[in-house]
């Protein structure tokens, strides 16, 4: 059957093609391709085809030859995967087929500036996706959920891509998982564990180091809204903002892109991380921004916004948004945590009004009030700000007791400072000292050599110092390829030289100076843990 689509030809196939009659279906594909011109956009529909042979694959080839931008659509598991093997995919565009989910009657667990996420049922949800033709949006999401997985970040990986309405989702697995923003809304006790679990999330991200090139600048991004929207601002003050934007320092640490509480969720006993799509780098101002604006900005003239959106009230967004921000400077001094409001707000209004500009409605009333609010406050701050950097205390970037670092032989040095700076505390005798650094050197370079080989990741040692009797514990923890050193069989150190075989002495010298040496695989890490009585 052939089908005109505008400047496309469509031919739908069906059950199998074979030896048997790939020289037949050539022929009626042909015939109905006779009033084609080989400049014809040329699409084969595979979505009731079942089967399809070297014969078949000989006369899809043919055919790509005579119709150059020929594209397979709708093509099962099976068919893909010979497609796939014999190289189809890399020489033609071919489309899986896709099953099809409804959300129609679905809870909203998370929701962000690109898509929704649904619970589909007890196990899965779907995000969905705004854009119709979404696939190279899920794409890019799953790349840099899999590179914020490496680094560290505790988050779900996409497991299957399917139809939603006209366009597309991402299938995750998320047990139970609930929003911070359900959380907050039915559950008020909980208000203080949610603002520190939020921050700690927040703070392990802007912890993280990015390997250059692997994600976008946020700066950019911000940079080209405000210089759209700078000359809206009166009294040239519209250039000031713009030159202290300019000014915030570069980072090449983490940043979400748009964390609020709809975006974390609690799957069991693990806090989550999801809609990874905004990830990128810069300075945490741009967290910050994004986070001010989800508790109040929309809202400011409107509260009831932040209620449909968030699902708890206004009062509830302001205060969080205080307190979080009191909780990443780590400070209670209201005259700190202003100072740093306002510097947010200066860069979060001028977001504001670009996003109105190019998004609302230039004749409603409610939006120009919304707007006109926004400029109002802008230029009260602006004449009184003159930089939009700020510090971050030491303290606030990571855990005194844990290292987040790179899984690289040339770090070794800093986890040794790190482990010792710890035994420093305690008088660690110096026998006990030595053994704990072969143990650490062992682990760390067995972790920095394998377990991500050959991309790079993260890893965590947290040094914990126990009283009664005087206990150190130390944990590595990666998200490499899941592996049990300690199932590894002990080396027969009874053999002569020629007899042995190389490696595998590392892990036994470990065991054999530490008095307990653990592991477990749980949430999606390795987690070695190793314990010495001094």
């Amino acid at each position: 059957m052939k089908e005109n689509n505008y400047s496309a030809v469509t031919v739908r196939l069906s059950g199998r093609i074979d030896s048997g009659n790939a020289a037949q279906t050539e022929q009626l594909m042909l015939e109905q391709l006779k009033d084609s011109d080989n400049g014809s956009a040329v699409i084969l529909d595979a979505e009731d085809l079942a089967y399809i042979s070297s014969a078949g694959l000989r006369v899809v080839l043919r055919l790509k030859k005579s119709y150059p931008d020929l594209k397979i659509i709708n093509v099962n598991p099976e068919v893909y995967e010979i497609l796939e093997m014999t190289g189809f995919t890399e020489m033609m565009t071919v489309e899986k087929a896709y099953r099809v989910v409804s959300v129609e009657g679905c809870e909203v667990i998370g929701e962000g500036f690109n898509g929704k996420v649904y619970r589909i049922d007890k196990d899965n949800v779907v995000k969905t996706y705004k854009n119709a033709d979404a696939l190279a949006e899920i794409q890019h999401e799953r790349e840099v959920a899999r590179l914020a997985l490496i680094l560290g970040v505790p988050t779900a990986i996409s497991y299957d891509v399917v139809r939603v309405g006209d366009s597309y989702g991402s299938v995750f697995e998320l047990l139970n998982a609930r929003s911070f923003s359900k959380i907050l809304a039915s559950e008020p006790e909980r208000f203080d564990w949610c603002v520190a679990e939020y921050i700690k999330m927040l703070k392990a991200i802007h912890a993280i180091e990015v390997p250059a090139g692997k994600l976008p600048s946020i700066k950019r991004k911000t940079l080209t809204g405000i210089s759209r929207m700078k000359d809206t601002v009166p009294d040239g003050l519209g250039d000031k903002l713009l030159a202290m934007a300019e000014a915030i320092p570069e980072s090449d640490h983490m940043i979400h892109g748009d964390y609020h509480t709809k975006n974390i969720v609690l799957a069991g006993d693990e806090v989550l991380v999801i809609d990874m799509d905004t990830l990128s780098v810069g300075h945490p101002i741009f967290d910050l921004v994004r986070m001010y604006n989800a508790y109040v900005g929309y809202s400011e003239y409107d509260p009831d916004i932040v209620l449909s959106f968030q699902g708890y009230g206004a009062d509830i967004a302001r205060r969080f948004w205080h307190d979080s921000l009191a909780a990443y400077l780590h400070t209670k001094d209201e005259e700190k945590i202003k100072a740093v409001d306002e510097k947010v707000r200066c860069l979060s209004y001028g977001c504001l009004i670009d996003w109105s500009i190019r998004h609302t409605d230039p004749d409603s009333e409610k939006d120009k009030a919304t707007r006109a609010l926004w400029m109002t406050r802008l230029a009260e701050i602006l004449k009184r700000t003159d930089s939009l950097d700020f510090e971050i205390p030491d303290t606030q970037k990571s855990d005194p007791d844990e290292l987040d670092i790179e899984a690289a032989t040339e770090n070794l040095e800093k986890v040794m400072d790190f482990v010792n700076s710890h035994l420093d505390t305690v008088n660690c005798p110096a026998k006990a000292r030595m053994q704990l650094d072969l143990a650490v050197e062992e682990i760390f370079v067995n972790i920095a050599r394998y377990a991500y080989a050959p991309e790079k990741g993260n890893a965590t040692i947290k040094v914990e110092v126990l009283n009664d009797p005087v206990t150190v514990t130390i944990t590595f923890m990666d998200r490499g390829v899941p592996y049990d050193p300690l199932k590894k069989e002990n080396p027969d150190v009874t053999l002569c030289a020629e007899e042995r075989e190389i490696g595998g002495l590392g892990i036994f010298m470990t065991k054999k100076v530490m008095d307990d040496v653990y592991y477990e695989y749980r949430d999606g890490q390795n987690i070695l843990t190793l314990k010495k009585v001094l």
